[in-house]
C-alpha cells in the first residue's frame, strides 16, 4: 500500500493549503480550488488515518522508540477510522509491552479488542498478547480461557498460526507440571501420616 512520510504529508499539507489561501487573496477562490482541494484531501488522510500505518512497519522493524515518536503524531485517536483506531490500540500495546508496562498494555490491547478488528488474525493477535500477560501475572486460568477463544478464531496467518501453537505447547506442559506437583505434594502428605 502507498504510503506518504508523515513529515511529507505535513509539508505538503502546509503548501497546498497555504498556497492555496494565498493564490485565493490574490487572484480569486476558482484559481485556488484544486490547491485547496488536495491540501483538505490530505489533512483528512491525516486525521482519518493517523500514522498507524507507518508506525506499524516501525514496529515490524523493531524501532520501538521511533514508533513511539511516531505514533505520537496522530492528531486525535478518537477520531480514526475505526479499523486504524483498532490498530493504533493494538500498538500501543504492542509498545507498552515492549516496555513491560502490562498493565497498559492490558488496558490498551482491551480498547483494541472492543472495536471490531477486520479479521480473525487481527483477533488472534490482541488475544495472543492478552493471554501472554495473563501468563506473566500467573493467571493461568484467564488464560486458558483467553486461548480458548482465541482457538475458535479461523488464523490464516502462518506465523500466528505457529505462535498459537507454542502458546498451547505452553499451556500444556504448565498443566502437566502442575499435575506432577500435586502427585509429588501428595505423595509427601501420605509420607507424614504413616511415620
Amino acid at each position: 500500500m502507498f504510503t506518504i512520510n508523515i513529515y511529507v504529508r505535513f509539508a505538503l499539507i502546509g503548501l497546498f493549503l497555504g498556497g492555496g489561501i494565498l493564490l485565493t487573496i490574490f487572484q480569486g477562490f476558482w484559481y485556488a480550488f484544486p490547491l485547496l482541494l488536495i491540501g483538505i484531501a490530505l489533512l483528512a488522510g491525516y486525521i482519518l488515518l493517523g500514522t498507524v500505518q507507518s508506525t506499524a512497519q516501525l514496529v515490524q522493524d523493531q524501532q520501538f522508540d521511533e514508533a513511539e515518536k511516531r505514533l505520537g503524531l496522530t492528531l486525535k485517536p478518537e477520531w480514526l477510522y475505526k479499523t486504524n483506531r483498532a490498530f493504533f490500540y493494538m500498538i500501543k500495546g504492542t509498545l507498552a509491552m515492549n516496555r513491560k508496562d502490562h498493565a497498559s498494555a492490558e488496558e490498551w490491547l482491551t480498547k483494541a479488542q472492543s472495536i471490531e478488528l477486520p479479521s480473525d488474525n487481527e483477533k488472534a493477535m490482541v488475544l495472543l498478547q492478552l493471554a501472554n500477560i495473563n501468563v506473566s501475572k500467573n493467571k493461568w486460568t484467564k488464560a486458558k480461557a483467553i486461548f480458548q477463544e482465541m482457538k475458535k478464531l479461523k488464523v490464516t496467518e502462518p506465523v500466528m498460526k505457529e505462535q498459537i501453537k507454542m502458546f498451547e505447547k505452553a499451556l500444556s506442559q504448565r498443566g502437566q507440571m502442575k499435575h506432577a506437583q500435586g502427585m509429588q505434594g501428595g505423595r509427601r502428605k501420605g509420607g507424614f501420616r504413616g511415620r
